[in-house]
Formats: C-alpha cells, sequence, structure tokens
C-alpha cells in the first residue's frame, strides 16, 4: 500500500457502552482545520461489536477488527491499515481541538522528526478537579501532568497514548507495539508508548520524537477513577510498567531517566512547596495522596522485578 501525504487517524475502542464518545471524539476529527485523510475506528474481533457500529457511525470512517484483545493489538492493527505518511492515534474518550492535527503535522516538516505528541488535558464530568490529586499525579488519569513535558516544545522521550503521532516508516523499521506490556482490559500496564519509543531512539539516535504543546485533546475523566482505589491502582500498575520496560533495556543507563527527573521534581519542588502550608487541608491532603501513590508505583515496580527473577 503507497503511503499518500498527510495522516491517519486511529481511534479503538472495545464496548458498545463507549459509544456517545466515540461518536464525540470521530465528530472532532471530522471537523479539523486540517482534515486527516482517513479516520480508523479499530474494534476488537467481535462480530456482533462490530455490526453495532456499522449502523452507529459515519460511512467515512472505516471499521477495522483487531488481530486480538488490549490496545496495543488495536494500535497494531490501525498502523497496519494505514495508508498515509503519519499515523497519530486518540483515545475513545478523548476530543480533539480544532487545530490538532494542524499543530501535531507542521512539525513534520523537519525530516529529523519521527513522532510528535501533545497536551492532554482532563475534562472533568463536573468541570473541576478533584481537590485531592495533585497535578502531579495527573498521569493517573491518562492526561498531561505538572514536572512532565506538557509545557513546553522540546525532544522527548515519549508522548502519552491518547495525543500521539509517528511517521509510517518507523513502523516498518522498529515494529509495533508490544502488546505484552500494554493496556488489556482492568490490567492498567502503560508500557508500549515509552518501549515503543525507546527503540526509536535507540536505532535512530539522530532522529526525534518532540513535544508541541499547542495539539491538544481533552480527556473526558471517567467517574469511576474519581477515587484513591483507582489511584493506588493505577500507581501500583505504573511501578510494574517500568520494571517490564527496565528489564527490556536493563543495560541501558538512559531508559528510565524520565522517571527519575519526574522524582527529583516531586522531592524538591512539589513536596517542599506544600510542606510549607502543610497547614491548608488541600496541602496535607495532597501530600498524603504524593506519598501513597509514589509507595505503590515502588511496590509494583518491586513485584515486577522480583517477578522476572522468578521467571
Amino acid at each position: 500500500m503507497a503511503e499518500e501525504k498527510g495522516i491517519s487517524v486511529v481511534v479503538s475502542t472495545y464496548s458498545k457502552e463507549k459509544k456517545d464518545e466515540v461518536l464525540a471524539c470521530i465528530d472532532s476529527l471530522r471537523n479539523q482545520s486540517f482534515l486527516p485523510n482517513e479516520i480508523l475506528l479499530i474494534l476488537d474481533h467481535d462480530k456482533e461489536l462490530i455490526e453495532f457500529y456499522k449502523d452507529s457511525i459515519p460511512a467515512d470512517v472505516q471499521i477495522v477488527a483487531s488481530d486480538g484483545f488490549g490496545l496495543s493489538f488495536a494500535r497494531n492493527a490501525g498502523v497496519k491499515r494505514a495508508a498515509s505518511e503519519v499515523v497519530a492515534f486518540i483515545d475513545d474518550d478523548a476530543v480533539a481541538d480544532k487545530d490538532w492535527l494542524s499543530n501535531l503535522f507542521k512539525n513534520y516538516s523537519d525530516p529529523s522528526v519521527v513522532g510528535v505528541g501533545g497536551l492532554v488535558a482532563p475534562m472533568w464530568a463536573d468541570g473541576k478537579p478533584l481537590w485531592w490529586l495533585p497535578e502531579e499525579l495527573n498521569w493517573v488519569i491518562g492526561c498531561s501532568y505538572k514536572g512532565g513535558q506538557s509545557n513546553r516544545r522540546e525532544v522527548i522521550r515519549n508522548p502519552i497514548g491518547c495525543n500521539m503521532s509517528f511517521r509510517q516508516s518507523v513502523f516498518k523499521d522498529v515494529g509495533y507495539f508490544r502488546h505484552d506490556v500494554g493496556r488489556l482490559g482492568k490490567v492498567l500496564l502503560d508500557g508500549e508508548e515509552p518501549e515503543f519509543s525507546i527503540r526509536v531512539h535507540q536505532k535512530f539516535p539522530c532522529f526525534k520524537i518532540i513535544n508541541e504543546p499547542s495539539a491538544i485533546v481533552h480527556h473526558k475523566i471517567n467517574p469511576k477513577r474519581m477515587n484513591l482505589k483507582y489511584v493506588w491502582k493505577r500507581a501500583f500498575y505504573q511501578g510494574f510498567s517500568k520494571a517490564l520496560i527496565n528489564e527490556t533495556f536493563e543495560h541501558d543507563s538512559e531508559t528510565l531517566s524520565v522517571e527519575h527527573s519526574y522524582l527529583r521534581f516531586l522531592l524538591t519542588s512539589s513536596v517542599k512547596s506544600r510542606i510549607r502550608r502543610f497547614y491548608y487541608v488541600k496541602n496535607l491532603s495532597q501530600l498524603a495522596t504524593l506519598f501513597i501513590a509514589s509507595v505503590f508505583v515502588f511496590v509494583g515496580f518491586a513485584v515486577g522485578k522480583v517477578r522476572k527473577a522468578v521467571d
């Protein structure tokens, strides 16, 4: 299949209950200032699910059946079907800013750029963020976070999966997303984007993956995630995912450099600033959340390392 200049967008979903969110996402893609060559909706290989969405979505959206179950399989199916020079990914519960694709794609005029990510802004159900959840932990809800690389246009290790794009040729050169380190149902692994990006950096050290903060998607926050139990579960799997990545690239000292930089930011800035004003309930609550989430990340990492030793 010859690649067309332009961009293909991949959206994946696994549930009929997500219909309204999927339609809102697709509507935002069909109203971009820079229109995609194609929109690909990737579904689990479920005949009933496929028939349901065939009757629900606009005729110009292509439905593609995934080769397996889980987010990585879905994204890979989209990449293999995409016909464009660049492939962009967005979550089914996200809505793209009107200039999202334009602001992503303009960066590819630089031939050394092989990947571009953008800002993922939380879209709260009631319009108000959780008062006890610090912005530093917005990665828990799949959004750009304070202390991350969300506010500057710069070279990054990997973009956030809800808002990322890569040249089609990169997948041909380094392979696809690994399904054994990615999201599958309630197993909240989160390693496919960094693992893939590290492979890109290793094979093409002169090429760049960059952050473009003007490329914005708004990520709807599921009310079910608005509790401490989800935060702790997500933190545990975050640590577990990092252990899997570290295992894969154990001889690369830069593998977890992003995480080390983030931890330094927490200790030298986030924690200190809240300790100085600990008498505010909000600051004290956010300190507690930061501490507990950090503990679960370390526990998840330790469990992942032990699993490797047992295997």
